[in-house]
């Protein structure tokens, strides 16, 4: 991280999704580097504190519980309310992807639980967090920064519906940002194939293979789409709101599919 960066986020506080590990993970490691505190969520307790433990000690808490339950949603913004005071950035990173396989085929009860998980509770959690009378996130001219995926604009083999999803959240991004500026800003960040658990599937066993179609010939690994992430959430894009950036190694100019 450059040195100019340190403490961009002095003072400022963040919710992050999905944030057990991976991206989530390494966004808000990135984020608490520069200054800020931070509310981890994630579906497992466990792991969740795995996660915080990892980080300094006051700089995050933890509330666990599923994405597109608006019980959790209400908790979550509750104790960030109560510990920090106010919310200044919203991260929208859980998503799920249990169907591998042509959307022709596909079970409609796990096409439902997929839009319902990568699409609407991003938009709720963008609605809970304006309504809530405690955060001032548009007082405090908040920023959302959703993760969306190189997916949402080519179709890939195999994941179809998730690139369908993640077109919907690229999409809402645009709509949320004409809506909502001045107040608050919302971008979204669309990578190509990270070296995730939860990509293993894209790439495991032959990783060079995959890498060999993108110009800069590697995957990307969690800390790329951190500081993208960080970018998008910082007043370093103060005047950036409706876009979504693509970090995907060049694969798509190269007219490469995740």
């Amino acid at each position: 991280m450059s040195k100019n960066h340190t403490g961009r986020f002095s003072g400022r506080t963040a919710v992050v999704t999905g944030a057990s590990r991976g991206i989530g993970l390494a966004v808000a490691e990135r984020l608490v580097a520069e200054g800020a505190r931070v509310c981890l969520t994630a579906r497992k307790a466990g792991p969740l504190e795995e996660a915080a433990a990892s980080l300094p000690p006051g700089s995050v808490v933890t509330v666990a519980g599923r994405a597109d339950d608006p019980d959790h949603r209400r908790e979550v913004l509750d104790t960030v309310a109560r510990e920090f005071g106010g919310l200044d950035v919203l991260v929208n990173n859980a998503g799920i992807n249990p169907a591998y396989g042509p959307v022709v085929g596909l079970d409609l009860d796990v096409a439902r639980k997929v839009l319902e998980v990568n699409v609407l509770a991003t938009l709720a959690w963008v609605q809970d967090a304006v309504a809530h009378p405690k955060l001032g996130f548009t007082e405090r001219r908040g920023t959302v920064v959703n993760l969306s995926s190189v997916t949402g604009d080519t179709p890939s083999p195999g994941i179809g519906l998730y690139g369908v999803s993640k077109a919907a959240v690229s999409h809402l991004t645009r709509t949320l940002a004409a809506e909502l500026g001045p107040d608050v800003r919302v971008n979204a960040v669309a990578p190509a194939v990270v070296k995730t658990r939860f990509a293993e599937a894209l790439y495991e066993g032959r990783e060079t293979e995959v890498a060999a179609d993108y110009p800069l010939r590697r995957l990307g690994v969690p800390s790329d789409i951190a500081s993208a992430v960080a970018y998008l959430a910082s007043e370093d894009s103060s005047w950036v709101t409706g876009h979504v950036l693509t970090v995907d190694g060049g694969l798509t100019v190269a007219g490469g599919t995740a």
